[in-house]
């Protein structure tokens, strides 16, 4: 799963990169290099936290995201391998910070960065259009007209200035392109970096209210976060954490609700495995029978399969033992085609 970061100079996308990954980066004038850097982000879950309080484990595993932060547009060719795009937008104002485009204006920012995906994306379709037709030319083959049509229509709405990621595809057009990586047809994250008074009071703030048009387009969220805040955050006690964010009247720090809205775009749900050596969050497609769910952890578990225990984490923590679940009726012994739900804590039963 992997997860590519873009955004101008002077967003703050470095120094939210450094934060989700714990890596310690020249978060300053470095923010406009080219350089490519990559890490890992914990996708913090507090129900994870609260399992482990429970079996109290030798350790605990979160779900984890492969991050790339590009240094610069002008790389764009490493994002057609990500899965999801994370635009780091620039919403808050510092005159000791010199925005690259001039003024402060998140839609203009959103607008022209959608716009250069756009590009990127009608090029490569214009090009792939022109090699089908020559080979058509030279000898008619029926595999290349499917594809011929879907990328007229695509060209369309690129030419349109939207976006590939509004369209609604079915299966056997999204196996027609796979591969091919349109930057534009990624889900999209857009990530307002904003000021503190914007976190304390954000129905007052004007220039997140601009945004109100992204928020419902297909396959695309938007959130706010402060990375001032969230580097204090950083730097202090979970104790001393948790009163600052209790003043701010936040219930978590922002980089915990980045990595989860990354994660859900990617259409992945989590579930859990429990007991005293570990406790773990495995991430999963959304829509992944048992079975498959079962390699996630191993393939000897996948190839053995005889049947998975299920029990839902809300059932779980409602009556707070397998026991008294077993007794309730919620503990369920599953086949091979069950339909993994998001929290199902299961325990795979396998003979290889």
């Amino acid at each position: 799963m992997k997860v590519g970061i873009l955004g101008y100079p002077q967003v703050g996308k470095t120094t939210l990169f450094a934060m989700l990954t714990k890596l310690e980066k020249n978060v300053g004038v470095s923010s406009s290099a080219v350089e490519t850097s990559v890490g890992v982000a914990k996708v913090n879950d507090p129900r994870l936290s609260i399992l482990t309080g429970m079996f109290n484990p030798k350790k605990t595993i979160p779900a984890t995201l492969d991050l790339v932060d590009l240094g610069g547009f002008g790389k764009k060719e490493a994002l057609r391998n990500v899965d999801v795009l994370i635009h780091v937008v620039r919403a808050f104002l510092d005159d000791a910070v010199p925005h690259a485009n001039g003024e402060v204006d998140p839609a203009r920012d959103i607008a022209s960065m959608e716009l250069e995906l756009i590009i990127s994306d009608l090029a490569w379709i214009e090009d792939r259009l022109a090699k089908i037709d020559r080979e058509l030319k030279k000898m008619p083959k029926a595999g290349l007209e499917p594809e011929k049509k879907l990328l007229a229509r695509f060209r369309t709405q690129l030419e349109a200035e939207r976006p590939l990621r509004e369209l609604e595809l079915h299966d056997d057009e999204v196996k027609l392109i796979l591969g091919y990586g349109f930057l534009s047809l990624k889900p999209m994250l857009f990530v307002l970096n904003v000021s503190e008074e914007a976190i304390a009071q954000p129905d007052d703030d004007k220039i997140v209210a601009q945004l109100d048009s992204y928020v419902d387009k297909p396959n695309t969220r938007i959130l706010s976060v402060c990375a001032k805040i969230e580097a204090e955050l950083a730097q202090l006690s979970s104790e001393d954490a948790s009163l600052f964010m209790t003043d701010l009247g936040l219930d978590e720090p922002g980089l915990d609700r980045l990595a989860r809205e990354a994660y859900r775009l990617l259409g992945r749900i989590s579930f859990f495995t429990v007991g005293p050596d570990e406790v773990r969050a495995w991430p999963i497609r959304q829509g992944t029978f048992a079975k498959q769910a079962a390699a996630a952890i191993h393939s000897d578990i996948e190839r053995g399969f005889i049947r998975a225990e299920v029990v839902h984490y809300d059932d779980f923590i409602q009556h707070e033992s397998m026991a008294a679940c077993k007794e309730k009726g919620v503990f369920r012994l599953e086949g091979k085609e069950y339909l993994v739900r998001e929290g199902d804590m299961i325990n795979f039963r396998f003979n290889v």
